[in-house]
């Protein structure tokens, strides 16, 4: 039987929400999902001392149209000036993945959607360079050159958010996309870009960072996943993986390390982000695993 659409019986929703924190939030917001049938099947909630903030996921299943629980959950924003989601559960997200020549970041992400683990659509892959081009269509996904230099950097910025708008892109993912983007594109695309690097930084900045850190015996390597801002690598952190090394670690075994926690560090944040896990918390984040 195929699954319901919005708005018929048994439908199943994830609500997110931030607000300020106060009582009564958790008892508003289930009495009101109660009241239009909601069944909650899952509830995780968070408030921050430091930020004097609230933060909510629920996911609940409701045979009410989408509109009757979107007025309810708007008179509650209403009274508890609350910023929220409601979403259609497992929906994939429509994605736009940006590459350079690295491989393994945009090839792990593919196959994650292609198996059914990472709950997005990747409508578009997107590099300054042709090396991935086949990669993309080998798992059916277009792909579009689009260079940049100095000179074309504004006009290409321009083609990819125009594109993005094109193909109603909900997410986009740096995969070793290896352009800082401008503070306008990452004005555009707050809370919607995740971007993935090594843990080096600000250490071992520019070419062959693996080959850096073996250069000064590093005992430890690991990779962060966060969203982007104008504030180069420093967004938001939505996850991070890590691994001990130890001297018997050539350069290359180091590379070899780095890009599998690249992988698994970008797929987490990207499902996380997907299934609407993520919320942001000031230049931190909350993350309802």
């Amino acid at each position: 039987m195929p699954p319901s659409a919005p708005g018929e019986a048994g439908t199943p929703w994830v609500l997110s929400l931030s607000c300020p924190d106060g009582p009564g939030i958790v008892h508003a917001v289930s009495g009101a999902l109660a009241d239009h049938g909601g069944n909650i099947t899952e509830s995780q909630q968070f408030g921050d001392p430091t930020t004097g903030l609230f933060f909510m996921r629920v996911a609940v299943t409701s045979g009410a149209p989408r509109d009757e629980i979107e007025a309810a959950i708007g008179a509650l924003a209403a009274r508890f000036g609350m910023t929220w989601r409601l979403d259609v559960s497992g929906r994939p997200m429509r994605t736009m993945v940006l590459v350079s020549k690295a491989a393994h970041c945009i090839n792990d992400l593919l196959y994650r959607e292609r198996e059914g683990s990472l709950p997005v659509d990747i409508v578009a892959v997107v590099g300054n360079h042709p090396d991935l081009a086949d990669l993309a269509r080998f798992y059916g996904k277009p792909f579009h050159h689009i260079a940049v230099s100095p000179e074309t950097k504004a006009a290409a910025e321009d083609r990819i958010l125009a594109l993005s708008e094109e193909l109603d892109v909900e997410l986009v993912v740096l995969a070793r996309y290896m352009q800082i983007l401008s503070p306008r594109m990452c004005e555009a695309l707050a809370g919607k870009a995740i971007n993935i690097h090594h843990s080096f930084l600000p250490s071992f900045k520019g070419a062959r960072p693996y080959f850096q850190a073996h250069d000064r015996g590093v005992k430890l390597i690991g990779a962060t996943a966060h969203y982007v801002t104008a504030d180069l690598d420093e967004g938001p952190i939505i996850e991070q993986d890590v691994e001990r090394v130890d001297h018997t670690s050539t350069p290359e075994a180091l590379t070899a390390t780095g890009a599998d926690l690249e992988r698994r560090a970008l797929s987490r944040a990207v499902r996380w982000h997907a299934e609407h896990r993520v919320l942001l918390n000031g230049h931190r984040t909350i993350v309802f695993r």
